[in-house]
């Protein structure tokens, strides 16, 4: 019963043991899905459920007829003709990383994002080329082509299926590995692999990004210097690729470089104006849009390509070329290339789309997501499109400059259609070091999240370090194996947290029914001779001997070297009963020696097993009193610790092997007196127990009560009880009984009587 007086209240409830309270309250049957039933329930068919997967599997059917059409239109619009222009330049650019003609740039900016404007659940990311990707898939393309170049002039042309040029040889490595690695997202997507993705954290996702910016941030230097710099994809390609620049910065084209620097300088003003007045400015400045039309027209107009040399986009068709079919011979000798880039793709959209969703407070299908990846993929690359996922920067345009849905995305593919098919040659003067530029531009955003280190510090250690190492691994071995290393490094954090607890002893906060950790307020109060200990992580195989080592330490003693200690001097005092040199008077027990010999001693440590059994007195005429003084000299420590309560209210799992050690700690303490019990666990935890086998005639199901106010209490009664009792004998006065002696001593069965030693 609970009765509320003001702001208190006032609990009116017996003291129960989970024994106690499973026989008042008895729990209902309940029927535990099987493997079976859930198989039944995946399969079967229902308007509900055909309607939930359709709405899975087309997310714009969610949110499209909920657009809000005169607030967000405006901004979408602006947004997405921004973002298309971006999406035209790096798709020129990261072309040239792919080592393919710029054009194809364009049909990977444009197919992909039909297919996730359908089928993606981000709102603000812009499916496209990705420059990591597309170093990757560079670097395959390099490899696989000029082997396949070499195979055909040594068949001296003899089939008429061989690809007829360099171009075209690049093309089909690029669009068939692109298709394979969509294939892989597929699969993954449809096997609801998508789940990994809980295992990025904010923090792993925040390093992963920044990290990912820097490769982005080097990846563009060779164009903004205009320089030859080969393709790595191997652990340590930053820095290859860093040491190939500063050996040919000599060679740096000084036009291209002032050109960058200009642009540079230009879209970070902008960008913070944009940022500081967005509350003040109609629409954001479409600053892309301007310094492209700038550029091009400086660009053409002085000449800079027969001037000063500069490297410009070149040729660009209009129209689409026909679709390809992709070589699946390529598909052994590119599975795992693909494998990484399929992977790398994912995680990086997953991670940017994560950033913002976060800010803007929706949820993210990771399965869906991969879904959307693999068929845009391969749409893509069926035709002449290369891998793809989402850029940093262009994303970070299409969010900074208004986009609110994939709105925004439809019109950048608009955009980037009209480019396709009608002005594509008025960016033929373009610089390439200006694509390079623009790209980089929009990378304040992921590079400025070094400041998160700090917040993170104040925050939790373990996340900052999680940043820490993840834009490490990231940078040293690249994205693919950064990847797989940070989660690897983030899941071992979570096994240093738990297999190093902060445990604590708790004690009663204002005599009340709340118990906190005792070093944190004053006004403690800890019953005599009880000890309360929490655990806040699971106990498990590896964690076990920490928890032990722990609570040694909270109740000051081992009770194992106790248990052992009071064997010892059981077989002692045995030996002085059994030789007569113990003899029980009126008085008390009189022993007749002061000394024993060492042989005893030496032959007790040969029997460490015997030690190690609980303490049997039955055999003696007396009992013994351990926290008394002892015959001749006994050496055995005193403990006043009577009553032990583990708070396991926090430990949510018990393995086996964890399972065995708590045992053979409880019964050490039950073996010297020491009662123990257990709150706070759920009703799972005593059935795995009762299920291992757990208890036995000295570990007992009947240690286990609901809260530690409950144990408290019972451990009070019972004391109260055991006192009574004890004043009860006092009061009786017989022949045979004495006073009792409650300092210490040999007690006599029905009574205690201080020890003598005769000299």
């Amino acid at each position: 019963m609970i009765e509320p007086i003001g702001n208190q209240y006032v609990v009116a409830r017996p003291v129960y043991s989970s024994n106690a309270f499973g026989e008042e309250h008895k729990k209902k049957d309940r029927h535990h899905k099987t493997i079976l039933d859930h198989l039944k329930l995946c399969c079967s068919c229902s308007t509900q459920k055909a309607k939930g997967i359709v709405l899975s599997l087309f997310p714009i059917i969610s949110w499209l007829p909920a657009y809000r059409l005169k607030e967000w239109l405006l901004s979408d619009i602006v947004s997405g003709i921004s973002t298309g222009m971006v999406a035209v330049l790096q798709g020129l650019a990261f072309a040239l990383l792919v080592n393919i003609s710029p054009k194809y740039g364009l049909y990977a900016a444009f197919f992909p994002g039909i297919v996730y404007l359908f089928l993606g659940t981000s709102r603000h990311i812009s499916v496209g080329p990705f420059p990591i990707l597309s170093t990757m898939l560079g670097a395959v393309v390099s490899r696989v082509a000029i082997d396949d170049s070499t195979t055909t002039m040594d068949s001296s042309n003899s089939s008429a299926g061989n690809i007829s040029s360099s171009m075209e040889q690049k093309v089909m490595v690029a669009t068939t590995v692109t298709v394979l690695s969509g294939i892989i997202q597929l699969i993954l997507g449809v096997l609801r692999i998508g789940f990994v993705v809980i295992y990025l954290s904010e923090s792993l996702i925040s390093g992963f990004t920044t990290a990912a910016a820097v490769h982005v941030l080097v990846s563009q230097l060779k164009f903004m210097l205009q320089l030859t710099v080969p393709s790595h994809t191997d652990p340590f390609s930053l820095f290859k690729v860093l040491e190939s620049i500063f050996t040919q910065i000599e060679d740096t084209n000084i036009a291209d470089l002032v050109t960058s620097l200009i642009v540079l300088a230009i879209v970070f003003v902008a960008k913070e104006i944009n940022q500081r007045f967005k509350d003040k400015l109609p629409v954001p400045i479409p600053i892309e849009f301007i310094v492209t039309v700038i550029a091009t027209g400086v660009s053409y107009g002085f000449d800079f390509q027969t001037k000063f040399n500069v490297s410009v986009v070149g040729d660009m068709q209009e129209g689409f070329d026909a679709p390809i079919t992709p070589d699946m011979t390529i598909f052994s000798s590119t599975i795992g290339d693909s494998f990484a880039i399929a992977i790398v793709g994912f995680a990086v959209a997953f991670s940017v789309a994560s950033v913002y969703s976060l800010k803007h407070d929706y949820h993210l299908d990771g399965s869906q997501e991969l879904i959307a990846l693999g068929l845009g993929n391969i749409f893509g690359g069926a035709f002449r499109g290369f891998a793809g996922s989402t850029a940093l920067s262009r994303s970070a345009v299409q969010e900074s400059t208004g986009g609110k849905t994939q709105i925004a995305g439809l019109i950048s593919i608009i955009v980037v259609l009209i480019v396709i098919v009608g002005i594509g040659f008025l960016l033929e003067p373009l610089q390439k070091s200006v694509l390079a530029a623009l790209a980089l531009g929009n990378l304040k955003g992921m590079l400025m999240q070094f400041a998160e280190i700090g917040r993170l510090w104040k925050k939790d250690k373990y996340d900052c370090l999680i940043w820490i190492m993840t834009f490490i691994f990231v940078i040293v071995l690249g994205l693919g194996l950064g990847l797989a290393a940070s989660v690897a490094f983030q899941l071992l954090t979570i096994v240093f947290r738990t297999q190093f607890p902060k445990c604590s002893t708790l004690a009663n906060v204002g005599r009340s029914d709340i118990y906190k950790n005792r070093k944190d307020y004053s006004d403690m109060y800890e019953p005599e001779g009880v000890k309360i200990f929490r655990c806040p992580s699971p106990i498990y195989f590896a964690n076990i001997r920490f928890f032990k080592q722990k609570l040694f330490n909270a109740v000051g003693f081992s009770p194992l070297r106790i248990l052992r200690k009071r064997n010892k001097a059981l077989k002692k005092i045995r030996k002085l009963q059994k030789k007569g040199l113990l003899q029980v008077t009126p008085k008390g027990v009189i022993c007749t020696i002061d000394s024993m010999k060492d042989s005893d001693e030496e032959l007790d440590n040969n029997h460490i097993e015997e030690l190690d059994q609980p303490i049997n007195t039955t055999d003696l005429p007396f009992q013994i009193d351990w926290n008394g003084d002892l015959p001749v000299n006994l050496n055995v420590p005193r403990i006043s610790l009577h009553s032990l309560i583990l708070d396991f209210s926090a430990v949510s799992f018990l393995d086996v092997s964890s399972m065995r050690g708590l045992k053979k700690i409880l019964q050490e303490f039950i073996r010297i007196k020491v009662d123990v019990y257990i709150v706070g666990t759920d009703d799972d935890f005593i059935e795995k127990l009762t299920r291992c086998e757990f208890f036995d005639d000295e570990v007992q199901s009947s240690i286990f009560f609901l809260t530690i106010h409950d144990a408290i209490l019972h451990i009070l009664m019972k004391k109260d009880y055991n006192t009574s009792k004890f004043n009860s004998i006092q009061e009786k006065e017989t022949k045979s009984d004495f006073t009792i002696n409650t300092n210490g001593g040999l007690r006599k069965r029905d009574f205690l009587v201080p020890m003598e030693t005769r000299f």
